[in-house]
C-alpha cells in the first residue's frame, strides 16, 4: 500500500491527474451547458471563454515559463525576488488590459455582436479574480508541488460545477447567472491560494528592478510558446463568430472540445519535461536535451495513434454523449475526426517549442508564431470562401501546425543535428520497453 501511495505521489502522475481532473470537469461543464442553453447562447459563452483565454495568454505566456526557469531550484532569497517581481509584472499586465477595457464598457449598447458585448462587459472582473490563482499555479509548478496544483484546479472546477448544479435545481440556468457562478468560483479559488500561502503575495516587497527586467526580456519572447497553443483556436473562434455566427461556433467548439483527450497528456508532460530539459541544458548536456525532447515527442505520439483511431471511428457517438441529441448529425463529428488526425503532430509542435525556450531561443518561437498565425488566418478565410462552412476552418488548421513543426525542427538542428524520423523510432522503442517492463512486473507479482 505504501508503495502504491508513493507511486501516486510521482510528479508525472500528479501533473497528469491535475490536468485530467480539470478536463473531466470541463467536459462535464460542456455537457451541462450544451443541454441547458440555446445553441446561440452556447456560442456566446464559447466566444467569451476563448477570448478570455487569448488575453490571459499574454499574462500566462509572458510569465509562466520565465518564472519556472528563474525560480526552479533557486535559493529562498532569489525565489522570493523572482516571485515578487512576477507579481509586479502580472499586476502591470492585468491593470493594462483593464484600462484598455474600461472605455468599451460605455459603448456596450452600440455593439451589435452579442459575444463581443458579453466579453467586454465581464472580462475585467474575471481577469482580476483569477490573478492570485494564476500566480499560485506558477509557484507550485516551479516547486514541483503538483499535489498543490491539483488542489487549486480541483477547487476551481468543483466550485463552478456545484454552482451550475444549483442553478439547474433552482431553474435559473441563464447566461447571466452562469457568469456570476464563474466569477464566484474564480474569486473563492484565489482567496484559497492566498490563505493557503500558495500565491506568494507576501514576496511583493522582495521585487527588484533587475529581476523585473530579466523576467520581462525573457517573457517578451517566451509568450510565443504559449500563444502557439491557444492563438489558432482563438483566431478560428473570432472568424467563425463574425462570419458564420454563434450557432456555427457552438458546433465547431463541440467537435474541438473533445480534443482535451490530447491536451491532457501534452499539458501534463510539458509541465514535467521543462525542469528536466532545463537541468540538462544548464549542465551543457546537448545530447541529453535532444534525447529528452525526442523521447517525450515519440512516446506521446505513439500513445496517441490508437486514441486517434478510436476517435475517428466513434466520433459521432462521443458528440451525442457530450452535446446531446440536438448536435447529432451536425458537422461536429467530422470536425473531431479532422482534429484527431492532425493531433499526431501536436506533440512535436509543443515540445520543440518548449525546448527552444529552454535553450534560450524564445525569439524563434515568437517569429514562428507570427508566421503560423498569418497562415491560419489566411487559411480560415480561404476555407470559408471555398466551402462556406466550418469544414473550411478545420481542414486548413493543419497548415500552420506543419509550418510550426518544421521551423522548430530546423532551428533545433542548429543546436544539435538529429533526424526527424528518429523521434518516432525512439518513441516506438521506448514505448515497447516501458510496456515490457510493466508486463514483467505484473507477471512477477
Amino acid at each position: 500500500m505504501m508503495q502504491l501511495v508513493a507511486k501516486l505521489r510521482n510528479k508525472h502522475f500528479l501533473s497528469l491527474a491535475g490536468n485530467g481532473i480539470m478536463s473531466v470537469f470541463g467536459l462535464v461543464t460542456v455537457a451541462v451547458l450544451y443541454r441547458v442553453l440555446p445553441v446561440s447562447e452556447v456560442g456566446v459563452w464559447v466566444f467569451f471563454q476563448s477570448t478570455l483565454m487569448l488575453i490571459d495568454t499574454f499574462r500566462s505566456g509572458f510569465l509562466t515559463t520565465a518564472f519556472i526557469k528563474f525560480c526552479s531550484g533557486a535559493k529562498p532569497a532569489r525565489a522570493a525576488e523572482v516571485t515578487g517581481s512576477t507579481w509586479y509584472i502580472a499586476l502591470a499586465i492585468t491593470g493594462g488590459f483593464i484600462l484598455l477595457n474600461i472605455p468599451f464598457i460605455f459603448f456596450l449598447g452600440h455593439i451589435q455582436n452579442e459575444g463581443l458585448s458579453f466579453f467586454l462587459k465581464w472580462f475585467g472582473l474575471t481577469y482580476v479574480f483569477t490573478l492570485p490563482s494564476f500566480i499560485a499555479t506558477c509557484v507550485v509548478q516551479a516547486e514541483q508541488r503538483f499535489d498543490r496544483l491539483l488542489y487549486i484546479r480541483f477547487i476551481s472546477q468543483t466550485l463552478f460545477v456545484l454552482g451550475l448544479i444549483l442553478l439547474i435545481v433552482t431553474g435559473r440556468t441563464g447566461l447571466q447567472n452562469i457568469i456570476y457562478v464563474n466569477l464566484l468560483a474564480s474569486l473563492l479559488t484565489s482567496i484559497f491560494t492566498i490563505v493557503a500561502g500558495y500565491s506568494g503575495i507576501r514576496t511583493f516587497k522582495n521585487r527588484s528592478k533587475l529581476c523585473i527586467r530579466e523576467l520581462f526580456h525573457f517573457g517578451k519572447f517566451s509568450v510565443g510558446t504559449t500563444l502557439s497553443s491557444n492563438l489558432f483556436r482563438t483566431s478560428d473562434t473570432f472568424i467563425i463568430n463574425f462570419l458564420l455566427g454563434p450557432a456555427a461556433l457552438a458546433i465547431y467548439n463541440l467537435g474541438q472540445k473533445l480534443m482535451e483527450v490530447v491536451e491532457i497528456p501534452l499539458r501534463s508532460f510539458a509541465a514535467t519535461a521543462m525542469p528536466s530539459l532545463s537541468a540538462a541544458y544548464n549542465q551543457d548536456k546537448r545530447e541529453e536535451v535532444i534525447y529528452i525532447l525526442k523521447k517525450y515527442i515519440g512516446m506521446i505520439t505513439v500513445a496517441l495513434v490508437p486514441v486517434a483511431i478510436i476517435a475517428v471511428l466513434f466520433a459521432d457517438i462521443a458528440i451525442s454523449i457530450i452535446g446531446g441529441g440536438k448536435y447529432s448529425g451536425t458537422e461536429a463529428g467530422n470536425v473531431l475526426r479532422l482534429f484527431m488526425t492532425f493531433a499526431l503532430l501536436y506533440p512535436a509542435d509543443r515540445f520543440m517549442a518548449l525546448t527552444l525556450d529552454v535553450i534560450h531561443k524564445p525569439k524563434i518561437n515568437f517569429i514562428k508564431v507570427l508566421i503560423m498565425l498569418a497562415a491560419n488566418i489566411i487559411g480560415d478565410f480561404v476555407g470559408i470562401y471555398v466551402l462556406g462552412n466550418i469544414y473550411g476552418v478545420a481542414i486548413t488548421t493543419v497548415v500552420p501546425t506543419l509550418i510550426g513543426v518544421f521551423i522548430s525542427y530546423f532551428a533545433l538542428r542548429k543546436y544539435l543535428p538529429f533526424s526527424f524520423w528518429d523521434i518516432y523510432r525512439l518513441g516506438w522503442v521506448e514505448s515497447r520497453y516501458e510496456l515490457q517492463q510493466l508486463l514483467h512486473k505484473k507477471k512477477n507479482r
